[in-house]
Formats: C-alpha cells, sequence, structure tokens
C-alpha cells in the first residue's frame, strides 16, 4: 500500500484518537495530545463526509467538554488547527476556545507571574493614530519597521521613521478597513540598519540624510501620510515596493 506524507499523518492522527476514545471510553481524563488528536480527527472526518467548513468548526467545539480532559488541558489547548481535506480541496480549519470560555486563573500552565517592578525602564515611545483607507484588513506585525507599513495606511511617517509596534515579539495589530486606531511604537534597538521591508530605506537608520531621503521617496511612490498631501495612488506604491523588495533579494 503506497502512501503520501500527508495519508501517513493522517493515520498518525487517527491512531492518536483512537486511543483517545478507548481512554475516554474507560473514564479516564485525556491529555494534551490525546485532546487535541479527538477534536482534530473528528474535523477530518466532518470534512471527508463532504460537510462544509463552518460545520468543522462547530463539530470541534462540541467534541470534548472540559469535564473529560485533565483540569490544565482547556488552558492549554487554546484552540486546534488542521488541514481537512473537503470536497473543494484541502483548507485549514482552526477552533477556537475548543472547551467553551475559561475563567482565567494563574496557576495554570502558561500562567505569567509578573514582577512586582517594571523589568525594563520606560521606553522612548511615540504614538500615532493610523486610517485604514483599504477595503481589506490589514496587518503589522511586531518587528516591521513601522514607517514602511503598507500604503494604504494614513499615519504620520515622520513619527514612525526607525520604529516599530511596542507589542510583544511575535505578535501583530489588525487595522480595520475604514477605522482609525491608535498604537504605541519603540524605537528600533541594536544596530538600526534595516533591509527590506517596502525598500524605503535599505541600510542604516541613523545615516546622514537617510531620513530625509527615505521621506521623499515614500511621498514619490503614494505612501499616505497625514503630514503630506500626496497625489500618487497607493496601489502603484504597492508595485514599486514589490519590485524593490525583488531588487534586494538579487
Amino acid at each position: 500500500m503506497r502512501l503520501t506524507p500527508t495519508e501517513r499523518d493522517r493515520l498518525l492522527l487517527f491512531s492518536a484518537a483512537e486511543l483517545a476514545r478507548r481512554r475516554r471510553a474507560a473514564g479516564v481524563l485525556l491529555n494534551v495530545p490525546e485532546a487535541t488528536a479527538l477534536i482534530a480527527d473528528e474535523v477530518c472526518e466532518v470534512a471527508r463526509r463532504g460537510e462544509r467548513h463552518a460545520d468543522a468548526v462547530r463539530l470541534g467545539q462540541s467534541v470534548l467538554t472540559a469535564a473529560e480532559v485533565l483540569p490544565e488541558v482547556p488552558y492549554v489547548v487554546r484552540s486546534v488547527a488542521v488541514e481537512a481535506v473537503f470536497t473543494d480541496g484541502s483548507r485549514l480549519v482552526v477552533i477556537p476556545e475548543p472547551f467553551g470560555p475559561l475563567p482565567e486563573r494563574d496557576d495554570m500552565p502558561g500562567s505569567v507571574i509578573t514582577a512586582e517592578s517594571p523589568v525594563s525602564p520606560p521606553r522612548d515611545l511615540a504614538t500615532v493614530d493610523v486610517l485604514n483607507t483599504a477595503s481589506v484588513v490589514i496587518s503589522v506585525t511586531s518587528h516591521f519597521h513601522f514607517f514602511e507599513a503598507n500604503a494604504r495606511l494614513r499615519f504620520s511617517r515622520a513619527t514612525a521613521y526607525g520604529r516599530h509596534l511596542d507589542v510583544p515579539a511575535g505578535t501583530h495589530v489588525r487595522f480595520e478597513p475604514g477605522t482609525t486606531t491608535t498604537v504605541a511604537l519603540a524605537p528600533i534597538r541594536g544596530g538600526r540598519v534595516v533591509v527590506g521591508f517596502a525598500g524605503l530605506v535599505d541600510g542604516p537608520l541613523d545615516e546622514p540624510g537617510i531620513r530625509e531621503t527615505a521621506l521623499s521617496r515614500a511621498h514619490e511612490w503614494g505612501f499616505l501620510d497625514t503630514d503630506h498631501e500626496g497625489t500618487v495612488d497607493p496601489e502603484s506604491a504597492a508595485a514599486r515596493a514589490t519590485a524593490a523588495a525583488r531588487a534586494v533579494t538579487r
């Protein structure tokens, strides 16, 4: 029997889920791998039967209750994601809060115990009001050079120069269409060299004249700026930024 890597993964998931079913039937409280496998397997089966993506999500949230797993499990398994094969192809199914809303506790795995005093001294933060003029959500990650963020975001580009979002590393901020969001920006640390992004800087941030050149380039390419009334269509900015990014990687 010849199996693709995806098919082998599916059988592994099924085996773990079957073990979880047997233990649940025997009254054993499930652990993290067992609970995750059981939920994911049920979702895959819903997809295999030809049901819709929404049906798979709905069923995934009803497979287990908090009473059927170890006390810590609902606080660890905050979501379950699995690639399921539907009639129209493979699609990612994410099950949020598979055990329903949970009361917050400070004695569960992953709990954050903060120090009595700040670990780091206060930083030089700046705030900007960001208006998303696009028709879709725009997300910006934690360490993206915010000055070079999406051309359809209107904010003070000069204020954002040399800064990134003041959010935990690896997270992001969503900017909803047509809404204004206020964000805090922290200075980029270390050697303060940025390469790539939208191609507006591509070098040391503090080199003489580079800030003025980058601002001029942003305005020329159509990046929206509350401090500048531009006439260039932001669509052209996206094309220019893509071309610049390709040039950097050559």
